[in-house]
């Protein structure tokens, strides 16, 4: 089985790395021989899209033309067969602005292409990859879902739309709140709290892929 790992923080130490790491171990725990294939995008950002990549998607015969192998897809065509490669995909992301972080966007914006990972019909768009459990741990320095939220929370419903658009639906999010507030042992708690409610599911739909 293979895990694509996926973290978005800049900081070495954030609450959104740790609870990335934390379901990787249990994944890890529950199929040991699993591979873990690792995307970094807060230390090694990939680019935003350029103009070539956009002359390229501008039109369906500019598209044809140029194939899979242009140099203009190269960077695109890479982030999408990692994900293909992926049994499961975590990610963790920070909430940055009630959504997701710059560097995620960078990493959507190539791997969601009309003919390779969706297709345009009169109903919307469809999916072509197929589904994959994915688990998002999301550090929010405020609350933005529950009794207790007062801010907006744009990154779910956006992120669910966007892997849907894929073919990827069965999303797991694990919200890590108010982490400006909280110190490493209230921290470590929520964390270890989080990874165990998703357990069961987690035991369910990996042991699907065995």
């Amino acid at each position: 089985m293979n895990i694509l790992h996926i973290d978005c923080s800049p900081r070495l130490e954030s609450h959104s790395r740790k609870l990335s790491a934390g379901i990787v171990e249990k994944l890890l725990s529950i199929l040991p021989g699993a591979q873990v294939h690792r995307r970094d995008l807060g230390f090694e950002p990939i680019p935003h899209t350029e103009s070539a990549y956009a002359e390229v998607l501008s039109t369906p015969a500019t598209l044809a033309a140029a194939g899979r192998t242009a140099d203009a897809l190269r960077l695109a065509e890479e982030l999408i067969q990692e994900v293909e490669a992926a049994d499961v995909i975590v990610i963790g992301t920070p909430m940055n602005n009630f959504t997701v972080p710059s560097v995620l966007k960078a990493w959507i914006d190539q791997i969601l292409r009309v003919g390779r990972t969706m297709k345009s019909t009169p109903a919307g768009k469809v999916g072509l990859l197929q589904d994959r459990p994915v688990f998002v741990g999301i550090a929010s320095g405020g609350v933005f879902t529950g009794e207790r939220a007062n801010q907006s929370d744009f990154l779910t419903p956006y992120l669910s739309a966007v892997l849907a658009c894929i073919g990827v639906t069965t999303v797991h999010y694990l919200p890590l709140q108010a982490t400006a507030f909280l110190d490493d042992a209230k921290a470590d708690e929520l964390r270890a709290s989080l990874i165990a409610t998703i357990e069961p599911a987690m035991v369910n739909l990996v042991s699907s892929l065995v």
